[in-house]
């Protein structure tokens, strides 16, 4: 199963790619994503509270779930600086079996005005003990602990919560996720630990999203999307020295209306989002968003929207073929077999929802050699059954689109290049650089030498994040739809989005920052 290639341009993605030069001062080196966690069944959780950063240089008090204790490992292995605090938004993330019996207990080291607090995992049948009585749940008073305990009966994503004063515990940070890995391994898939065809590492937590052959990826990204509204934070943190034992706390805190002035993915905003998983800069914010991948790879995306809006997230490049949601596989009523997912042009989370979808891109549908091959030159492009060049992973055009091979971008360019093709590039004294400006509408290493420009072959300055010469990938913006949300604290650009690099093959990804 493939979804169908699409491009998408729209007046926001232009707005994004004239502002992208902005960011270069800010970025240091390429920082890729994963999706980072800690490893049960069994977890000892707090409930705390923090300040995090965001872009504009507040700093934000926020409640947060963390690790009480240290956990038993981390995942994936190898990661770069990989920690669990005793607060961290989103929460950590809580990596499980299939058929696990999982114990999370919380304790809440919340201010005791806060009240008691609590964590709901919906979709699971939960047992309970310890703690006192609440709506929802059983909760953890000031200075105490509660204990959940279920068996993580269904594969996929899914969201945990605060069950306690919801619109307050949820906005101030009091949410995070559970990837639960499928039993098996279906038919087709690549087992976990096993290098990808062209012999680059394995970071997958799973071979599959799901026990279906259709679910098998290659690489896999997990984003929170939420929203936060600085006023409710100062509320609280005026009161949170109030003395209170009341299970409901002490504190008088409006939660409408509701003016948010802060999106993020996994915590951060553009361009925090983008800095390494981990990063020492961002001691409560620990995990990034920061996609890249390889021309034909299945990529799991793992969406979870939090907090009270609905969250309309763009992946340009292509559309995401929805798996599942909230662990629940789609699939056709005549035949159970097959999956049925709609394909998405944006992501819409709705609160609390989780969905599992993938995304690929393989350069069809451009109609154009995205390699920059010319007759003569001596490179090979043999279709596969599916019109594809698989049959050396480690070529540096694998996974091309032979129908497009040898075919110029323009047709009568002008400069250097001989007419024909291939392209030649602006004139450097009118182009605009960015921080992911690859140097060239090629991939590869040597793109910027094959588009020769007629002022030269200089690469462009300021590109950090996508280095003319040894990354030289294709950037994309991913990002929410509600322009807004493009904003920190209403300064464009911002927000709610981040970018996904299509890098060449001669490139490797290594999750491990």
């Amino acid at each position: 199963m493939r979804p169908i290639d699409s491009t998408s341009t729209n007046l926001i993605g232009r707005l994004l790619r004239a502002a992208a030069a902005a960011f270069a001062s800010m970025l240091v080196a390429a920082a890729h994503a994963a999706a980072p966690g800690i490893v049960g069944p069994t977890f000892n959780l707090d409930a705390e509270a923090a300040y995090i950063s965001q872009p504009d240089g507040a700093s934000v008090y926020s409640w947060g779930y963390g690790c009480h204790t240290a956990p038993a490992s981390f995942l994936p292995a190898g990661m770069s600086g990989a920690g669990c605090p005793t607060m961290q938004i989103p929460g950590p993330t809580l990596i499980v079996n299939q058929g696990d019996t999982v114990s999370v207990t919380l304790t809440n080291n919340l201010p005791a005005a806060a009240g008691n607090t609590s964590i709901l995992f919906p979709g699971f049948a939960v047992t309970t003990s310890g703690g006192m009585p609440g709506v929802l749940t059983r909760e953890a008073p000031h200075g105490g602990s509660v204990t959940y305990t279920f068996m993580a009966s269904t594969p996929g994503t899914h969201a945990y919560y605060s069950g306690s004063q919801g619109d307050l515990q949820i906005e101030m940070g009091l949410y995070g996720a559970i990837i639960v890995r499928p039993s098996g391994v279906p038919a087709g898939c690549r087992a976990v630990g096993v290098a990808l065809p062209d012999g680059q590492p394995d970071f997958r937590l799973a071979a599959a999203a799901y026990n279906h052959s259709e679910a098998c990826y290659d690489r896999e990204y997990l984003f929170q999307f939420s929203e936060m509204d600085p006023v409710i934070h100062s509320q609280a943190e005026a009161q949170a020295g109030l003395n209170c034992n009341l299970p409901n706390g002490c504190m008088i805190v409006a939660t409408e209306p509701y003016h948010p002035a802060y999106f993020m993915i996994n915590g951060r905003s553009m361009p925090d989002d983008m800095d390494p998983n981990y990063a020492a800069q961002y001691p409560h914010q620990p995990y990034n968003g920061n996609p890249h991948m390889h021309p034909g790879e299945m990529v799991l995306l793992r969406v979870i929207g939090t907090g009270r809006w609905q969250h309309p997230f763009h992946e340009h490049a292509n559309h995401v073929r929805v798996l599942a949601r909230d662990g629940n596989l789609l699939l056709t009523q005549t035949d159970p077999t097959k999956l049925a997912g709609p394909l998405l042009f944006t992501t819409t989370t709705t609160p609390g929802l989780a969905m599992d979808g993938i995304f690929y891109w393989t350069g069809k549908g451009l109609n154009w050699d995205v390699y920059g091959h010319k007759p003569g030159d001596g490179s090979v492009c043999i279709p596969d059954a599916n019109g594809y060049y698989t049959a050396d992973p480690t070529a540096p055009n694998y996974y091309e689109w032979c129908q497009d091979h040898n075919k110029p971008l323009e047709a009568r360019p002008f400069g250097d290049v001989a007419s024909g093709g291939p392209v030649t590039l602006p004139d450097p004294n009118i182009l605009a650089n960015g921080a992911w400006y690859g140097g060239s509408p090629y991939l590869g290493p040597d793109a910027t030498v094959r588009a020769t420009a007629f002022t030269g072959t200089t690469p462009p300055s300021g590109t950090v994040a996508n280095p003319p010469s040894s990354e030289a990938g294709f950037a994309y913006m991913w990002h929410s739809h509600n322009e807004r949300e493009l904003t920190t604290n209403n300064i464009f650009p911002g927000g709610m989005m981040m970018m996904m690099l299509v890098d060449p093959q001669a490139f490797v990804i290594n999750e491990a920052n």
